[in-house]
């Protein structure tokens, strides 16, 4: 048995692959379009025509079928069988015989990386914080990406003891069974979605009466709430200490978006001398809210 699902079974790893193999059921057109659209806006492109792209952890593959879309090569692994599983499923279904190889792989294997060589663009969303070595896994990626390429990351936020205290959840709920994880997911949704009733009886007072708007980057709300309160091993940080680590590689900053300071992942966009001009550095870090997004429950791909 692998050392992934031995993880797993022994309650020290949440099955990231198993919840993204569930979503593939739901991807459409309609998920893949908004896909896309959120990785041309977080990658400041209108396609990636000519370039190579590698994801980095690419569970349900949705991403990777994304950048395919717009037009890049795509090269894709993950450590779990069922993800590697799942995005095989998507790119039969939706891109068969495309340039888009999927493998079974570590961003922790050095070996693996070995073989892969650099990429104009290295994408991993929600990934790196979730290996259990993520400066480890950082430091990975980048030596992925080749001169004048981009490497985006988002990485949990850190809320100091909040945090803390997400962690015990996650791993309360990977070592318990099936009625006290019910319980957790339940409970961390009435704690997330806390504002909703007032928010509900503000638009019904005032007359806004539209639907909330759809879930971003294509992704389910159930599985990102599955994943977010399973999703273990689980680690945080500041912006400051990812910009900081990025400036030890000589990675300059041309894009951050941070969940203003709460719950959910700060967005990185990264570029290797090289390629696009880096964002003013001074300017970035006075004002490290950067731009506010909505909060994003785990890592969803």
């Amino acid at each position: 048995m692998d050392e992934n699902l031995l993880q797993v079974r022994r309650g020290e790893r949440f099955a990231f692959g198993r919840n993204w193999k569930a979503f593939t059921g739901l991807v459409d057109e309609r998920r893949v379009q908004s896909a896309a659209g959120s990785l041309r806006s977080a990658l400041g492109v209108e396609d990636l025509a000519g370039r190579t792209f590698l994801d980095v952890g690419c569970g349900s593959g949705l991403f990777s079928l994304a950048a395919h879309r717009l037009g890049a090569r795509v090269h894709a692994f993950d450590v779990d069988a069922e993800a590697v599983e799942s995005a095989v499923r998507l790119r039969g279904a939706f891109a068969p015989g495309a340039p888009w190889t999927i493998e079974r792989g570590s961003i922790l294997d050095g070996g693996h990386l070995a073989r892969l060589g650099t990429f104009d663009v290295v994408y991993a969303w929600g990934v790196l914080h979730h290996t259990g070595a993520m400066w480890r896994a950082f430091d990975a990626a980048v030596g992925l990406v080749a001169p004048g390429g981009l490497l985006f990351v988002s990485i949990y936020n850190d809320q100091g003891g909040r945090s803390r205290v997400w962690a015990a959840v996650k791993r309360r709920y990977n070592r318990s069974g099936p009625l006290a994880r019910g319980a957790l997911v339940a409970a961390s949704s009435a704690y997330i979605y806390r504002a909703w009733p007032l928010l509900t009886l503000t638009r019904l007072l005032t007359g806004h009466t539209a639907r909330p708007a759809a879930r971003p980057r294509g992704m389910s709300r159930w599985h990102d709430m599955l994943d977010w309160v399973g999703g273990y091993p689980f680690e945080v940080a500041k912006p400051e200490q990812i910009l900081a680590r990025a400036h030890g590689h000589d990675l300059g900053l041309l894009r951050l978006k941070t969940c203003g300071g709460g719950l959910g992942c700060n967005e990185y966009l990264l570029g290797r001398p090289g390629g696009q001009e880096p964002a003013q550095a001074a300017g970035d870090l006075a004002h490290l809210g950067g731009t506010r997004g909505q909060p994003s429950q785990g890592h969803p791909r």
